[in-house]
């Protein structure tokens, strides 16, 4: 009888189909992270349309000897004063273009321009990665050109060569984009930012001398939360030349340019996303986009911007953030650069509308930046309409006093 077989120990028996041994079933919840880096440049670059000048051209993914193309969305003042000179430009860099070309009113920043864009965009069949929207204008096109390639498959790149004052030294030069929609400013719009932005400030000396004051609300906005060495410099480069001189060029109007545009982006780049609703860039911005859709004549976004700019001078200074005569300041160089610091739409409920509608947009905190001194900012969030009441009077007293009536803006607007 041959030997028995050992039984197998218990240890050694598998035993399938154990909690331990069965796959676990998948997650119910998932955290997907990812960063997309986010890098443009912004130049000034003078006589960018020069055929021998390559910098527009290289934006544009053109060396001059293979051929590309180019959708060029353009506003309608720009394309009949440089037309031209566009198309013979890419012509020479063997750019072949086509062309969209929109009112540059702000009647037009609306949702169906940036449809227009993307329909053109169809029609000429435009490459998802290697061809480029070249917006050229005010920002007005900016903003809508950049809205319409941030949405046409989901992004495609584009190229802003800003036009005017405000355009050099604001709505060219960030990563926002967006389209008025109904009594809202902007209240549609999207983060995306260009590949570069162009800046050639010759392109002010064909602009209407009304949209470069206009841009220097944006200016002394800067200079009054960032920038006081700037702000002196306006006061002397206004009291001088005016305004105007900042189209005429020169070693002074390139410096305001210039501290503008540093001062801009030094504030922006930290945040490019708003994830810090405290923006000192938002200085101006609290009450001016209520104004800015129902002053009739409309307002410039400056224009509005520098009434928002005086009531908020006025806060602060009866706050104590700033004295009489930065108070003084404050005004007069609104005034002598030609800007409107009052108008009769601007009413005290408005001023109230105004600020609960931005609370909303600042995520349930008023967040108001006010001067506090001459080149610096603080954010108070405890306003009320009895302030703001009280501050739209100071601006209506002080303006009468310097002779401006109430209905400046509206005369501005017309003008």
């Amino acid at each position: 009888m041959s030997p028995s077989l050992p039984l197998p120990t218990a240890a050694a028996t598998p035993v399938l189909g154990t909690p331990h041994d069965l796959p676990k079933p998948p997650g119910l919840t998932w955290r997907v992270q990812s960063r997309e880096p986010v890098g443009y440049d912004v130049n000034i670059v003078r006589g960018l349309l020069a055929p021998a000048n390559p910098v527009l051209a290289r934006a544009c993914g053109a060396d001059g000897q293979q051929p590309t193309r180019c959708l060029v969305v353009v506003d309608d003042k720009v394309h009949t004063l440089y037309a031209e000179r566009i198309r013979a430009y890419l012509d020479a860099w063997r750019v072949e273009s086509f062309w969209k070309v929109l009112p540059g009113d702000e009647a037009a920043k609306e949702l169906d321009s940036a449809v227009e864009v993307t329909e053109a965009m169809t029609a000429m069949g435009l490459l998802r990665r290697t061809e480029k929207v070249v917006a050229v204008g005010g920002g007005v096109v900016l903003d809508v050109a950049g809205f319409a390639a941030s949405l046409y498959r989901r992004g495609v790149p584009y190229v802003r060569v800003p036009t005017t004052l405000l355009g050099q030294i604001d709505a060219g030069i960030g990563v926002k984009t967006g389209v008025n929609h109904g009594t809202h400013k902007n209240r549609l719009g999207t983060y995306y930012a260009p590949e570069t932005a162009l800046i050639d400030p010759e392109f002010l000396a064909t602009v209407d001398p009304r949209h470069i004051v206009n841009g220097t609300a944006e200016i002394i906005k800067m200079a009054l939360v960032k920038d006081a060495a700037l702000f002196e410099l306006l006061e002397t480069t206004f009291a001088g030349a005016g305004p105007q001189s900042l189209a005429a060029g020169g070693p002074a109007a390139t410096e305001v340019i210039s501290r503008a545009i540093a001062g801009m982006l030094d504030e922006l780049e930290p945040n490019l996303w708003e994830q810090v609703l405290e923006r000192s860039v938002d200085y101006g911005h609290t009450f001016s986009p209520s104004l800015e859709l129902r002053a009739d004549p409309p307002l410039l976004h400056g224009e509005a911007v520098a009434v928002d700019m005086a009531i908020c001078v006025a806060l602060a200074h009866h706050r104590g953030l700033l004295s009489a005569d930065d108070t003084d300041r404050a005004l007069r160089l609104m005034h002598t650069a030609g800007l409107p610091i009052t108008h009769p739409v601007f009413t005290t409920d408005l001023l109230e509308e105004a600020l609960r509608d931005a609370v909303k947009h600042r995520d349930g905190f008023q967040r108001v930046p006010l001067t506090d001194g001459i080149g610096r900012v603080r954010f108070v969030n405890d306003l009320t309409r009895e302030e703001l009441g009280r501050a739209r009077e100071f601006v209506r007293q002080r303006a009468a006093a310097q002779g401006v009536p109430e209905d400046a803006g509206v005369l501005a607007a017309a003008s």
